[in-house]
């Protein structure tokens, strides 16, 4: 981890899944300092304890600080001595932001701007900012205010110094708090049916070491102004129920439709066809990078691109989509998987 070598990292939102992720990934490294920056201080306790008690030689590197995306000043407060920072702070449940659109605004477009404003004016290197493939194409509050996200992140780049900044765009993350499998995995077990809302709609999978992995690419690999995406697989959602039913023992015949949920997509998108035009392919992921031109408007009338990438839309439904048994053999080796099925 020679990049981080004495470095200090700070993760907004620290206190969840990615956060979680990042910290096994980091503590046992020669990094120098990892600040965990959020406003729930029943989680930051609860990390506190459990840290100390599995790394009990490297837990000192953690720093916990309270504070809120929301405000500025309170960023600002955080930021002091900070190299890096991944912004992973968000509202990411569809619904919620569905009803309280304008609560996903307040924490994921202007906490954005403020982490970055203040990353700024710190000269912090880089910041890595988590999007969701609900930002491409977005048809609910939570992809809008994450597509302005990414909008704020490449429009201040554009004037970052010596900050580079950049997005990573990825699928649904398995096991990360709020997502199904761990809902499913408690209907089995007490006895009820697996619930889902649309057995054809199709989702990007990944575990949270590949979204470690991702946000690491575009640390090492991204420009500034880039967006950084994974090419992901995916599945549809009755695969991912039945793959779960065999794993821990449920009924597949007692799978229950319950219809779409407010705001959700039939599939997913990566990269949008507009983005295909000139984004960059680098092995297994792509690369979007910022439009450099200034905002001199006779430049959109009379310059264009001459040649288009051949590239077109990525999808959850153009992408390959994993049978059951592959489903299940990439459920079955997350961590937090393993440890469930110990307990059966």
């Amino acid at each position: 981890m020679g990049l981080f070598t004495g470095k200090t990292l700070m993760i907004t939102g620290g206190t969840g899944s990615f956060g979680n992720a990042v910290l096994n990934r980091f503590l046992k490294t020669d990094i120098g300092e990892i600040r965990i920056f959020s406003r729930d201080e029943k989680k930051q306790d609860d990390m506190r304890h459990e840290y100390q008690a599995k790394y009990p030689n490297e837990f000192q590197k953690i720093k916990f600080y309270i504070g809120d995306v929301r405000s500025l000043e309170s960023c600002r407060g955080a930021m002091h001595g900070v190299n890096y920072i991944f912004h992973a702070a968000a509202l990411k449940q569809v619904p919620s932001c569905e009803f309280f659109p304008m609560e996903a605004v307040r924490t994921n477009i202007i906490g954005t701007d403020n982490v970055l404003t203040a990353a700024i004016e710190e000269g912090v290197e880089c910041v890595i900012c988590l999007s969701t493939d609900k930002a491409a194409y977005p048809v609910n509050a939570m992809g809008t205010s994450k597509a302005m996200e990414e909008k704020v992140a490449v429009a201040k780049s554009r004037y970052s110094g010596k900050t580079k900044i950049c997005c990573t765009r990825y699928g649904n993350v398995m096991c990360s708090r709020g997502s199904v499998i761990p809902l499913w995995i408690d209907q089995i077990r007490n006895g009820q049916p697996i619930t889902l809302t649309e057995p054809t709609m199709t989702r990007f999978i990944m575990s949270l070491d590949e979204a470690v992995d991702l946000v690491l690419f575009a640390f090492e690999h991204g420009e500034n102004g880039d967006i950084l995406v994974q090419k992901a697989p995916a599945c549809t959602i009755q695969t991912q129920a039945e793959a779960v039913c065999e794993l821990f023992g449920g009924r597949k015949q007692d799978i229950k439709v319950i219809g779409i949920r407010h705001g959700e997509k039939m599939y997913e998108t990566l990269l949008t066809n507009e983005e295909c035009a000139h984004a960059i392919d680098m092995g297994n992921f792509y690369r979007v990078p910022c439009d450099k031109r200034g905002l001199n408007y006779d430049n959109y009338f009379s310059k264009g691109d001459e040649d288009r990438n051949p590239l077109t839309e990525f999808n959850s439904n153009n992408t390959k989509l994993l049978t059951i048994e592959e489903t299940k053999a990439k459920i079955a080796s997350l961590a937090y998987i393993q440890e469930e099925l110990l307990k059966k």
